[in-house]
C-alpha cells in the first residue's frame, strides 16, 4: 500500500495527462500498482478520511552533542551530580553552549526522585540564621563542616574544621558574623545540645556548659533556639544546607589537603552557592542580602568573646636556641714551649 502523499501525486499526474510509464518513474512505483489502484477505485475515495501522518524530524545536532558521553559517564559514576556542576565540567572540556541544553539532557538521562514534602515558612530579614555541623571524610582525615545560613536571603557561610567542639563553634560563628557584617537576632541549631556539649561534658555538667554558651550569645547579642517543634518545619526554610554542600560541593570532587579544600570552598561559596538562583526565593542570595538584609543585621561586637572556661590554644613550642660559638666567651690559653715548663719544674725541685 502506498502512502497518502504518493496517491495524491498519482491522481494529480493522471489529471495532468502524464503516461503511466512516466508516473511510474517519478513516483518509483510499478505500472501494475498504478493499474491496480485505478481498477479498485482507491484513487476516487476521499483522501481526508485518513489522518495525516508525519514522520518525526531527524534530531538536529547541538553544541552539546560531543559532550553527551562525558555527561553520561559522570552521572554513571556520580548519579546525583547537578546540572550546574556538569555545566562547569563540559565547559572546561570545550563546550560553548548554554545551561538549558545541559539541564534538559540531564533530565532525560537521569530521572528525578519525588521531592520530600516539607512545610515552608519564612522569617523577616536579619531575624534568624541556621547553624549546622556536618561530618565529611577525606583521604587525609575527617573534617567537620560548620555552615551558617541566613534564613531570609539564604546567604551561606561555610568552613571546615578538624574538630566539632565548643571552641570550633565559637570561632566559626565569629568568622560567620564577620562575613555577614552583622549578627542575626536568633540562631537556630539542629541538635543544639549535642553541638555545644561535645568536649565539655567533664567540666561540671550541662548547667555550666549552657551558662558558657549563653555568655557567648549575650556577648554577640543573639538568642539560641533548637529546631523545634519538628524537623520538617524548621528545615524547610533553608533546605538542608549540609545535604546541599555534600551533593553540590563535595560530591564528585577531589581535594588535596586542607589548603586545597579551603581554597575550593571559598571559590564555591562566592561563585556558586551565594550567586545561584535559589529554588524557593527565586533570587540570588547575595543580591537579596545586599538589597534587604545587610542593613538590618545587628552590629558586630567590639571584640571577640573571651571564654571563662576554654583555655586559649597552646602556642607551638619555640625551637630550642642554638648555641652560637661566637657568642660564647672564649678562654685564652697561654702557649709555651716544653723547655719552659721543664725549667719551671727544675726550679721548684
Amino acid at each position: 500500500m502506498i502512502g497518502r502523499e504518493k496517491r495524491m501525486l498519482l491522481r494529480h499526474y493522471l489529471k495532468e495527462g502524464l503516461s503511466k510509464s512516466e508516473i511510474s518513474r517519478r513516483l518509483d512505483i510499478s505500472r501494475d500498482t498504478i493499474h491496480r489502484l485505478i481498477r479498485t477505485g482507491q484513487l476516487d475515495r476521499d483522501l481526508d478520511v485518513e489522518p495525516v501522518r508525519y514522520t518525526p524530524r531527524p534530531p538536529v545536532p547541538t553544541k552539546l552533542e560531543p559532550y553527551r558521553a562525558l555527561i553520561v559517564a559522570r552521572l554513571v559514576a556520580y548519579p546525583r551530580l547537578s546540572a550546574v556542576r556538569l555545566l562547569e565540567e563540559v565547559r572546561a572540556a570545550g563546550y560553548t553552549g548554554g545551561y538549558t541544553q545541559v539541564k534538559e539532557f540531564v533530565r532525560t538521562v537521569r530521572p528525578r526522585e519525588a521531592p520530600e514534602p516539607v512545610v515552608r515558612f519564612e522569617t523577616p530579614a536579619g531575624h534568624q540564621a541556621q547553624v549546622d555541623f556536618g561530618e565529611f571524610k577525606f583521604p587525609w582525615g575527617k573534617r567537620y563542616a560548620l555552615v551558617v545560613v541566613l534564613g531570609f536571603s539564604r546567604l551561606l557561610w561555610l568552613r571546615f574544621f578538624e574538630r566539632q567542639d565548643m571552641r570550633t563553634l565559637f570561632q566559626g560563628l565569629e568568622e560567620a558574623f564577620a562575613f555577614f557584617g552583622g549578627v542575626p537576632r536568633e540562631l537556630l541549631f539542629d541538635q543544639m545540645k549535642a553541638v555545644i556539649t561535645k568536649d565539655l561534658r567533664l567540666l561540671g555538667g550541662q548547667l555550666v556548659i549552657n551558662e558558657e554558651f549563653l555568655r557567648f550569645a549575650a556577648h554577640w547579642g543573639f538568642k539560641a533556639r533548637a529546631c523545634r517543634p519538628y524537623r520538617a518545619q524548621t528545615k524547610g526554610k533553608v533546605e538542608r544546607p549540609i545535604s546541599y554542600i555534600r551533593d553540590n560541593f563535595v560530591y564528585g570532587r577531589e581535594f588535596i589537603g586542607d589548603e586545597h579544600l579551603d581554597a575550593e570552598r571559598e571559590r564555591w561559596q562566592e561563585r556558586t552557592a551565594n550567586v545561584r538562583v535559589h529554588a524557593t526565593t527565586r533570587e540570588r542570595p547575595r543580591e537579596r542580602f545586599e538589597r534587604e538584609e545587610r542593613h538590618v543585621l545587628q552590629t558586630l561586637a567590639e571584640r571577640p568573646y573571651r571564654s571563662l572556661i576554654l583555655l586559649p590554644k597552646k602556642a607551638a613550642p619555640a625551637p630550642a636556641p642554638q648555641l652560637a660559638a661566637a657568642a660564647t666567651a672564649e678562654m685564652q690559653v697561654e702557649r709555651r714551649p716544653l723547655a719552659a715548663y721543664a725549667a719551671v719544674a727544675a726550679g721548684a725541685a
